[in-house]
């Protein structure tokens, strides 16, 4: 076949370090444009970005250019120095060492930008640590509780 055709639909999420709650409403927005910025600089077609206090999600088409891990540093180590230049309180702002990205089934793909989308209310019911899990076991990931939170 002389053409690479690709078509990878992820769904990124990673936390705060310590799951600090640092990303309030005053930054969200910004920060969301900011992340889906990155990731089309780099080829991957940002579809939804959005989360709440401590954590964000992002849904987007993974570019054949790129791997999955190199978009993962990428995002977080831009978005990580961008947001200490937005204030003193951002100053000790870091990224979680981990993340999870799971694979996105195409006829799914509005189910998961709903549910990006419905962050805030999401967590006025279920912390971000519950919600982690209930993705690591739908997904049947194999995981250790010990390392997951670092």
């Amino acid at each position: 076949m002389g053409q690479s055709l690709v078509q990878n639909y992820i769904h990124i999420i990673f936390s705060t370090k310590h799951r600090e709650n640092l990303i309030d409403e005053s930054i969200q927005e910004e920060l969301f444009s900011y992340l889906g910025g990155i990731c089309k600089n780099l080829e991957c077609q940002p579809l939804q970005v959005g989360g709440y206090l401590n954590h964000v999600h992002i849904l987007c088409m993974l570019s054949k250019k790129v791997s999955l891990s190199k978009l993962i540093e990428e995002v977080k180590s831009h978005s990580s120095k961008w947001i200490k230049t937005k204030g003193l309180v951002y100053s000790s702002f870091y990224w979680q060492n981990g993340y999870g990205a799971f694979s996105v089934n195409p006829n799914q793909i509005n189910v998961v930008v709903e549910y990006i989308q419905q962050q805030k209310q999401h967590h006025l019911k279920m912390p971000f640590e519950m919600e982690f899990r209930k993705i690591l076991n739908k997904y049947d990931a194999d995981y250790d509780e010990r390392y997951v939170w670092d």
